[in-house]
């Protein structure tokens, strides 16, 4: 498993496009509320990155998805694609997950939303999503392992009372989108993959209220809970630096 350390340089260039990135989510925060359809939150995605940024939606065309966004709203794990016949409704919880290349770059992040009033549940197993998030960034820094962030993210999750998707991981990414390593969100401490300065990846944990166990409709891209049950996920782009980690995607209004 070949993983590419990035220079200085490198990861200026990451910078870039990982804050490209955390704008286009920011941006859309005002839009995202109860009679909105998704094809309009991707379509101002869209726009601002391509006229705005100057950038390129690294979504459009990945394997044939067709969107910039994915928009996976509620039951959807993950993967959702936009379109004019989803309407968010009140109460309504919304992953967006944005993903943009600039020189070359990729700044990949996603973040929940919430449209008008959630309730109690909803809004307990978005912010422990957060929380489950961080907990596995903060247990970034060299010499760790992969195992020690997943194993951070179980944890927390699992506590709550929630459950851990374990088909769906983060990943290395840099010029290519998804690259090694592999980044699970749950494990063992110090096993898997040593963790070294200059490494960058997604840790995008996917959090479900009810069993874990997913399901594939037949778009081929919109995966659910097998269960009907809520699905949360947060995710930033990651560097391991001297001494710990720094988020490349940091939200601008967060």
């Amino acid at each position: 498993m070949a993983i590419t350390l990035k220079s200085p340089a490198d990861l200026e260039g990451m910078r870039v496009a990982g804050k490209l990135a955390a704008e286009v989510l920011a941006m859309l925060k005002e839009y995202v509320k109860p009679g909105v359809t998704t094809e309009e939150l991707d379509r101002r995605a869209y726009e601002h990155i391509v006229k705005v940024q100057k950038a390129i939606p690294a979504n459009v065309g990945y394997h044939g998805f067709p969107k910039t966004l994915c928009t996976s709203v509620n039951h959807v794990i993950c993967h959702g694609i936009p379109n004019e016949g989803k309407v968010l409704k009140d109460g309504d919880i919304v992953n967006l997950d944005v993903t943009v290349i600039k020189d070359g770059w990729h700044g990949d992040t996603s973040r929940m939303y919430i449209a008008g009033a959630p309730s109690v549940l909803a809004k307990r197993l978005v912010d422990t999503t957060f929380e489950a998030m961080m907990r596995g960034i903060q247990a970034v820094r060299p010499g760790a392992t992969l195992g020690d962030i997943g194993h951070a993210i179980q944890q927390h999750a699992e506590a709550a009372g929630f459950s851990v998707v374990r088909e769906y991981c983060g990943h290395g990414i840099g010029k290519v989108y998804h690259d090694e390593p592999q980044v699970l969100h749950y494990g063992k401490p110090g096993i898997g993959v040593e963790l070294k300065k200059g490494m960058t990846f997604t840790i995008e944990p996917m959090i479900n209220a009810g069993k874990p166990h997913t399901r594939q409709l037949p778009d081929g891209w919109t995966v659910v809970t097998k269960d009907h049950s809520l699905s949360a996920q947060w995710e930033h782009t990651i560097a391991v630096t001297d001494d710990g980690f720094e988020i490349l995607t940091p939200w601008p209004d967060a």
